[in-house]
């Protein structure tokens, strides 16, 4: 075999064209006759030539073709939730056809560690995708705007300069917890999604709830105090997990003043919680009723049909 590899001049001498022309019949950037695209291709295939160098492409054009998406969380939590993969499903698939790749940044997790992951500050990426509902002065978002890259948040707090694609779950929270109140409830418990980057696992106390509070855990919140409910307790988790769920329903349903009601900020929360009352000989919705957030498919409850916002 020879030594020398092939170049985009070699294609462009054996199909009898210009660089600039062999460069459009891979690129499809520009005007090139069919029969012209077809010709330049032959030649590449009997020289073996594979394509352009993408570094180069990258270089020339200024863009890396890379959409940076963000995890709120770390990547072995953020696969085990519905939401999550669902949502970069859609990423992925409606990314792929325009050609662009993805790459995930996991959040910090650790109080102790940086709080921003290395790769947000020096990955090469044309846009970036945030999904979590941090605040303005998020580490995050000002790594990336010192870098200048677009933003989008998803379910995130609207900001100036970034991009925002949400739901109301404030309302959707008020909904949920005005049917409990319909139904007769008074004494309501709240399972909440983490507060902050701390993504500390216990009841939460007021001096708490009113220091700065994670977007969309702050949200969903206000829509029980917009159904003019104050929750009887509220217990926070470190991640939208069944197990962490099952703790917050052990610790909450165990007592003799037990809530008859628990609003949960996702539907994996609150299917640990079904689970909790179940194991502590509680029927649902006959002696505490649960609703969560989210409307995924949770068919391994067995009878049991969750009561949800379905996003």
């Amino acid at each position: 075999m020879s030594p020398h590899r092939p170049t985009l001049a070699d294609v462009a001498a054996a199909a009898n064209v210009s660089v600039s022309t062999a460069s459009l019949a891979f690129s499809g950037a520009g005007p090139i006759a069919a029969a012209t695209r077809e010709r330049v291709h032959e030649a590449a295939a009997q020289l073996g030539y594979a394509g352009p160098n993408p570094l180069g492409r990258q270089l020339r054009s200024g863009r890396s073709g890379i959409v940076g998406v963000v995890i709120g969380d770390a990547l072995r939590r953020a696969f085990r939730d519905p939401v999550s993969t669902q949502v970069l499903d859609g990423l992925v698939g409606t990314l792929g056809p325009l050609d662009l790749g993805v790459l995930l940044i996991p959040s910090s997790n650790d109080p102790d560690s940086p709080a921003v992951d290395p790769l947000l500050e020096s990955a090469a990426m044309d846009v970036a995708v945030v999904m979590w509902g941090g605040g303005e002065d998020e580490p995050v978002l000002s790594a990336l705007r010192r870098r200048n890259i677009p933003t989008v948040l998803v379910e995130g707090q609207l900001l100036p300069g970034v991009g925002a694609v949400g739901i109301d779950d404030r309302a959707g929270i008020r909904m949920v917890t005005e049917h409990l109140l319909e139904l007769g409830h008074t004494r309501i418990a709240c399972v909440t999604l983490p507060l902050n980057r701390q993504r500390l696992e216990g009841f939460v106390g007021p001096d708490e709830l009113a220091a700065q509070v994670w977007e969309i855990t702050r949200r969903r919140l206000a829509g029980m105090t917009d159904a003019g409910v104050t929750p009887v307790a509220v217990w926070q988790t470190p991640a939208s997990l069944v197990e962490h769920g099952a703790t917050a329903g052990l610790a909450l349903l165990s007592g003799d003043d037990r809530p008859t009601a628990v609003v949960c900020q996702s539907d994996l929360i609150a299917s640990g919680v079904v689970l909790a009352a179940r194991e502590l000989g509680l029927r649902v919705p006959q002696d505490v009723s649960v609703a969560g957030f989210d409307g995924i498919d949770l068919p391994w409850l067995g009878a049991d049909v969750l009561t949800t916002v379905v996003q």
